[in-house]
């Protein structure tokens, strides 16, 4: 595994902070109630659930929104096998997503022989009911390489404000590029420089509701 160095601050013991982008990697009120209302119902999940369903992500983090649909995939019965495909420019190390994890305990538990690879250097996971692959690097070059297409999309890279590259246009159409027809997304951002790019890329946009503090968020489906 190669990537960038990542240097975090711990905010209520438990919260990681990127340094480089000064934005926590979750809500600081409940990152996994963030996950469930933003990704999950965002993208209509577990609804949408079928063997074989892809989930891709920007902005792997703390494996949080990852980990949260693999618990409710588990708790909906849904048979098969999850596909999963994150990227990642700045990886955490097993022992701080462990810590980031603690706060959750039920996630913690799932992500348990993940963390195990991971520690052993590993970017794909296969489980019973789950095929997982990390791509490391700039998703700006790695997911135009990618030869998979997504039924639904987990955008979660830091606020746009501190981190724009994970925003760019170019990077939304690839995200469109490699996604189902009717395909969806989500994202905790109402950014209107999101949302044009997201719109100019073939995406429906809708502005939502969004979680705790946050007055709104985005959701688009192609098509």
């Amino acid at each position: 595994m190669t990537a960038e160095t990542v240097e975090i601050q711990w905010r209520d013991d438990h919260v990681p902070v990127s340094r480089k982008f000064d934005d926590p990697y979750y809500s600081l009120e409940d990152g996994l109630a963030e996950t469930r209302h933003v990704f999950l119902a965002g993208n209509d999940l577990p609804e949408r659930f079928r063997p074989g369903f892809h989930i891709a992500e920007l902005g792997f983090g703390t494996g949080l929104n990852l980990f949260a649909t693999l618990l409710a995939w588990r708790e909906a019965g849904t048979p098969g096998v999850l596909c999963y495909t994150g990227f990642e420019a700045y990886p955490l190390l097993a022992e701080e997503i462990s810590l980031a994890l603690q706060a959750f305990p039920e996630i913690r538990a799932v992500a348990e022989p993940f963390l195990a690879a991971w520690e052993a250097g590993e970017t794909q996971f296969k489980a019973d009911d789950l095929n997982a692959q990390i791509i490391i690097g700039d998703a700006r070059e790695t997911l135009s390489r990618w030869d998979g297409v997504a039924d639904a999309w987990y955008l979660d890279g830091f606020a746009p404000a501190r981190n724009p590259e994970l925003w760019e246009a170019p990077l939304l159409t690839d995200v469109a590029l490699h996604t189902v027809p009717g395909g969806t997304l989500a994202t905790y951002t109402a950014a209107g420089v999101v949302r044009r790019g997201l719109e100019a890329a073939g995406f429906s946009v809708s502005k939502v509701p969004g979680f705790g503090r946050k007055r709104h968020m985005t959701l688009g489906r192609l098509g």
